[in-house]
């Protein structure tokens, strides 16, 4: 996305001194990192991070203690301890990132930095998605308690696809030509590789760059509402105006987009069955998993352009597709894109958990899961209904973020995400 807000003022990204784990002090970086905290659902992973290394950063994002209000003091102290032991240590200067996480298929590399919390109307970060007003709390009084941005949200741009010239992008192709500062590879098989720019050179030709750009929100619209809400409880201009974003032009490393799945913690398969049949179509399709998703995935991209999702939790897979075309008309609002109003997201929300399903749209009832197997394996242990998705085209996100147009909650996973844990930003440094 290459168009500016007003005034040309696109994109800010601003240098800041990181607050990184020393590595002396720790069993190693992979085993102080985590995911991003949405994606850590399961008890026995959130278990394994915790005791894979005391200092692990989950203690920080994921605090566990009988209150929410027990549970941020609980993250301020700790983060306040581990400074004071010489556990994490402030860089010696301000300065941007370059940051890269490579596999055997993806190589993806994007600058972290302190980004201006442009106003709203502006529009140059687009959100796509709704967020939950329970969780933006959740986050903000973690924010406020430890006066820190513990993890970067995930933000893509397009660029020109080059990488000569001064822009951004010669810049991170000069950067990591250097030794690294630090170099890790964690457990799901990527690596991970930050190096420092503070060239004054370098960081003109980066805002220059990418004040010619907006971005859309690849992950993180919780985290991005929580910047704007903490920003605007504050009078005075100070470090709230800035949130630690992972900027990442996608003309060169283009994310990769998954679904995220719905488990139904107290809907049996065989009543959400009976009653989707009213509705769908619905058959059973072979396992194992990769196979039934297959099916999903060829349902949901047939030439008629049809809603599909697949159940699953009673040991089987059932494959929904070709919803009544009535009873759409009658349960999806009006008023929306017809782009927005055929989404797997709004005619799951809209046409089965509301109107069929009925079920109460709370973390009680409904958990929301990146990972299909684990999905599954939740639903079949708890005796509930794991509802897999297909996920939908980045195109299609971006078209409706530029007509300022919110997806469903919980639509969309950019990825790779970056780990948590190798660089935060504390708002009580300069």
């Amino acid at each position: 996305m290459s168009t500016s807000g007003p005034g040309g003022q696109g994109l800010q990204l601003t240098p800041f001194r990181g607050l990184r784990y020393v590595a002396e002090r720790v069993g190693s970086l992979a085993a102080v990192t985590s995911p991003p905290y949405d994606v850590v659902v399961r008890p026995d992973g959130l278990r394994e991070l915790e005791t894979a290394d005391p200092h692990n950063i989950v203690r920080l994002i994921l605090p566990q203690a009988g209150t929410p209000a027990d549970r941020h003091r609980q993250a301020a102290d700790t983060l306040r301890r581990w400074q004071a032991d010489g556990i994490l240590a402030p860089d010696p200067e301000p300065a941007l990132y370059v940051y890269e996480q490579r596999d055997s298929h993806i190589l993806q590399r994007g600058l972290i930095g302190a980004l201006r919390l442009s106003p709203r109307e502006e529009g140059v970060v687009l959100p796509h998605e709704e967020v939950m007003p329970h969780i933006v709390e959740d986050r903000a009084d973690l924010m406020r308690a430890t006066a820190a941005n513990l993890e970067p949200l995930l933000l893509a741009y397009r660029g020109d696809g080059g990488g000569t010239g001064n822009g951004a992008a010669a810049v991170i192709e000069r950067t990591i030509r250097h030794e690294p500062l630090l170099s890790t590879t964690t457990e799901d098989g990527f690596d991970h590789h930050l190096w420092r720019v503070t060239d004054p050179a370098d960081l003109v030709a980066i805002a220059a760059d990418l004040r010619n750009h907006q971005a859309l929100i690849a992950d993180g619209h919780h985290r991005w509402a929580t910047y704007l809400r903490l920003r605007e409880e504050r009078t005075e201009p100070g470090p709230w105006d800035f949130g630690l974003v992972l900027l990442v032009d996608t003309a060169r490393y283009p994310l990769r987009v998954r679904a995220i799945h719905r488990l139904l913690r107290h809907l049996p398969v065989a009543e959400a069955l009976a009653t989707a049949r009213t509705a769908f179509r619905v058959r059973t399709v072979d396992g194992p998993l990769p196979r039934a998703l297959d099916a999903l995935a060829e349902a949901a991209t047939a030439p008629d352009g049809q809603n599909a999702f697949l159940l699953a939790g009673d040991g089987g897979f059932h494959l929904l597709d070709r919803p009544d075309p009535g009873l759409l008309a009658r349960t999806v609002p009006e008023g929306r894109p017809e782009a927005w109003r055929t989404l797997d997201a709004t005619v799951l929300h809209s046409l089965l958990l509301d109107h069929l399903w009925q079920i109460p749209d709370s973390a009680e009832h409904i958990g929301y899961i990146h990972n299909a197997e684990a999905a599954v394996e939740q639903a079949e242990r708890h005796g509930g209904t794991a509802v897999l998705m297909h996920p939908v085209r980045e195109e299609v996100v971006r078209e409706l973020a530029r007509q300022g147009v919110a997806m469903p909650r919980k639509s969309t996973s950019f990825g790779p995400k970056p780990a948590t844990g190798l660089v935060l930003r504390s708002l009580t440094l300069g």
